[in-house]
């Protein structure tokens, strides 16, 4: 790997030790992807994907410990992703014991620990970042030292900056160095899609459904969808983000999507084309049927496949403050189609605490209240991850959550009548 004099002289500790193994790995991470040099990022914020302070993460609180100690500091502010814990969101007195003492008993000296570092601002919690409430949304260019994945995809495919599908820690030490390796994503090359995926069905397909199925046919692979359009429009209005979001996360989770994109819509296949086809292009055909085998596959890991949802997450990645009016509409309607007043099973919906902020200040807030919803900044996936909620059925129409955990799918309009109604 080519390294600047700049970078050079940090690898060989002209300032500090602790700096010199940052840049070590950072190097070492680039060259097992055979990066041929490092590039500066640009990007005003960073984003990290640790966000939890769980009891077994003693290497990381030691990692920063040292980093703290020797005065390093983030080149950039960060936001970071979604506390694990929310005392709104029902718990059992055993469920709230393994978080509290064996799980995530370590959050608030991690979240010192953040805040010493560089952490945008107190509740910069949140894996969708880059919207407009946030504050921490990447230009067209910008080169990004991030990890998260369903953010990773945003930032690649709908605003058009680049950023490889990094690990944790690895986020944070790019921002301090203030650079990361160049390959994959980062390279004009690395951004050409190897599929062409059409759309044929006859009606809009369900985003998360969708992104469902192209993440597991291409995985890592970079696909060029065509068709989409028809749906979703040529413009990156508020609806056509709100659906890309959901549906990168799908394709990041259900695969490992870090970059796709969409035909007459997306900023890179608006100013490109089919120029951003591979030759060796493979094609997906994707229609209603295609969309139900997808849906059918899935498997169904409760201990009862019977039994009554005693949960619904919803919102995983965190919801935008569209989709918190649009579904206090159609909670409201569906309640009274059916007749009942609140809601039939215990439902979350989460979203970051600066939309939450925001959604508080309109009359839509009370209104969902009064539907028995709890509105939540928590991460459902890291909620999930007690073993005594494991064990809970639970239902959602994120298929990042489903995959992750033992939640069980189900499309929108589905949750929408097990909620409403009660049962299918």
């Amino acid at each position: 790997m080519e390294l600047t004099k700049q970078q050079k002289a940090i690898l060989d500790g002209e300032k500090g030790e602790t700096l010199a193994k940052v840049m070590k790995t950072l190097v070492m991470y680039g060259e097992a992807f055979d990066a041929t040099k490092m590039v500066e990022v640009t990007s005003e914020y960073n984003h990290l994907v640790t966000s939890f302070g769980l009891g077994v993460m003693d290497p990381v609180y030691k990692l920063m410990d040292t980093l703290l100690s020797e005065g390093v500091k983030s080149g950039q502010k960060f936001t970071v992703d979604p506390r694990p814990l929310d005392p709104n969101v029902p718990t059992t007195f055993l469920q709230n014991l393994v978080f509290k003492l064996f799980m995530y008993n370590k959050q608030d000296f991690y979240e010192d620990q953040l805040n010493k570092l560089g952490l945008l601002e107190k509740d910069a919690f949140t894996c969708t970042c880059y919207m407009s409430e946030v504050g921490n949304t990447p230009k067209e260019g910008d080169i990004l030292s991030w990890s998260e994945s369903s953010a990773v995809v945003y930032a690649n495919s709908v605003l058009g900056a680049r950023c490889n599908r990094n690990s944790g820690i690895i986020d944070i030490m790019g921002s301090i160095v203030g650079y990361v390796p160049y390959f994959g994503l980062l390279t004009d090359e690395g951004r050409k899609a190897d599929w062409v995926v059409r759309i044929n069905t006859t009606k809009k397909p369900e985003a998360q459904l969708l992104g469902s199925a192209i993440g597991m046919k291409v995985m890592e692979d970079v696909p060029y969808v065509v068709g989409l359009d028809k749906w979703l429009g040529d413009e990156l209005n508020e609806e056509a983000c709100t659906y890309l979001k959901d549906f990168g996360a799908a394709t990041a989770s259900n695969g490992a999507v870090g970059l796709y994109h969409i035909d007459n819509l997306t900023p890179e296949a608006k100013k490109l084309g089919k120029k951003l086809l591979k030759k060796d292009v493979k094609e997906y055909v994707i229609d209603d049927a295609e969309l139900q085998r997808v849906y059918d596959s899935y498997p169904v890991i409760w201990k009862d496949k019977n039994a009554k949802p005693k949960l619904c997450f919803m919102g995983c990645p965190h919801m935008s403050l569209q989709q918190l009016k649009d579904w206090t509409d159609t909670i409201e309607e569906n309640l009274k189609k059916y007749g009942n007043s609140k809601v039939q099973i215990p439902t979350v919906f989460t979203a970051a605490p600066a939309v939450i902020k925001k959604f508080r200040e309109t009359d839509y807030f009370p209104r969902l209240q009064s539907t028995g919803i709890i509105l939540s900044y928590i991460c459902p996936l890291m909620f999930m991850n007690n073993p005594l909620c494991g064990k809970m059925p639970v239902i959602t129409s994120s298929n990042k959550l489903r995959t992750y955990t033992s939640s069980r799918y189900y499309t929108d309009e589905e949750i929408v009548t097990q909620l409403c109604k009660g049962g299918l």
